[in-house]
């Protein structure tokens, strides 16, 4: 089952990784806090964290970066979003 992961810099500014399961609260989404507010986390970061989720990129996929547009948002808030599946059972990443 492929599912969306995405890194925000959340209401508090600071950077966070969590995947959208299909799980209705989002309370209850896998999630990673990167626990600062710059710099954004990296490449390298953000997979080691899907890593630790129990994640990983589905083939071909890549991260894209998008703007949230809401004016009442100071300062402005990123996201960046990918294609992700489960790590499957056994695998050695």
């Amino acid at each position: 089952m492929i599912h969306s992961a995405r890194v925000a810099n959340s209401y508090r500014g600071e950077w966070e990784v969590y995947v959208v399961t299909d799980s209705p609260s989002p309370r209850d989404w896998p999630e990673h806090s990167f626990a600062r507010t710059t710099p954004a986390p990296t490449l390298a970061e953000r997979t080691a964290a899907l890593t630790t989720l129990g994640y990983e990129a589905v083939d071909g996929a890549r991260w894209e970066w998008h703007e949230l547009d809401d004016e009442d948002t100071d300062p402005v808030r990123l996201l960046d979003m990918i294609d992700v599946r489960r790590i499957a059972a056994g695998d050695d990443r």
